[in-house]
């Protein structure tokens, strides 16, 4: 085999290889992206109240949506974080002599 017949062939092997990661790529986002269907227990509420809709359960709107904030280390304002100056030391009483 000549040099540009390894040059095709290398070629053709990583055009393989790129079109095989991509549809691996393809594939993951398909498997892996969130459905828009209803959640299993909402689909049996439903189901269990005849098919009216039904309201979300409280307290689920009340959830923080940052990962932060569902640890609980939210950054403070700035201002906040700044230590506070301690107050100035009260003048020392002059001493009375008797």
């Amino acid at each position: 085999m000549r040099e540009s017949d390894f040059r095709v062939q290398r070629v053709r092997i990583g055009l393989t290889g790129l079109a095989f990661v991509f549809i691996l790529v393809l594939l993951g986002a398909i498997f892996t992206s969130p459905s828009n269907e209803e959640t299993a227990a909402n689909a049996v509420r439903r189901q269990l109240s005849g098919g009216a809709s039904v309201p979300a359960l409280p307290g689920n709107d009340a959830a923080p949506t940052e990962p932060l904030a569902k640890l609980g280390v939210t950054p403070g304002n700035a201002d906040e974080n700044v230590a506070v100056p301690a107050a100035a030391p009260a003048p020392p009483v002059p001493a009375t002599h008797r």
